[in-house]
């Protein structure tokens, strides 16, 4: 092999290195993210991870006295979505950094740091008739078919 080969493979070598280090960092940074929201009143606090996922709920002692189960209930409903939003626009704060410009992290993230989402459909579901003996499922199952013949 040339030296120029040897210096080419070296570099690229160097920058394979410098991209997986950069990803390890991303990852850290972004499975660190916990945001907190409280109440007004402080008997409520919340702490949601990087997606969104509540992590915690801490209540006073008195909260039970303060508040009727619906109402507590819809406070941690909108604390985890206050905290949940603010999770999101830190998490694209960090892929901002390392996504090529003009890419859009927030829409990477699967919605919009201000709330807004566009959501995946879902597929629908259907009741299954556990005694229908005549269903076919000859077409149900993508695992029997080539590369080449699945639609995703």
């Amino acid at each position: 092999m040339s030296t120029d080969h040897r210096a080419q493979v070296a570099e690229l070598m160097a920058d394979y290195r410098r991209s997986r280090e950069r990803l390890a960092e991303t990852h850290h940074d972004l499975s660190s993210i916990a945001e907190t929201a409280r109440s007004k009143d402080g008997s409520v606090l919340v702490v949601v991870g990087p997606q969104g996922v509540l992590r915690e709920v801490v209540l006073s002692g008195d909260v039970y006295e303060r508040q009727r189960p619906a109402q507590l209930a819809a406070t941690i409903v909108q604390l985890t979505a206050a905290a949940a939003q603010a999770a999101s626009r830190r998490a694209a704060d960090v892929l901002a950094e390392v996504l090529p410009a003009g890419t859009d992290p927030e829409l990477l993230l699967g919605g919009h740091a201000d709330g807004a989402s566009d959501s995946a459909p879902r597929n629908e579901s259907r009741r299954i008739d556990d005694n229908d003996d005549d269903e076919d499922f000859s077409d149900a199952s993508w695992l029997r078919q080539g590369p080449a013949e699945r639609k995703w």
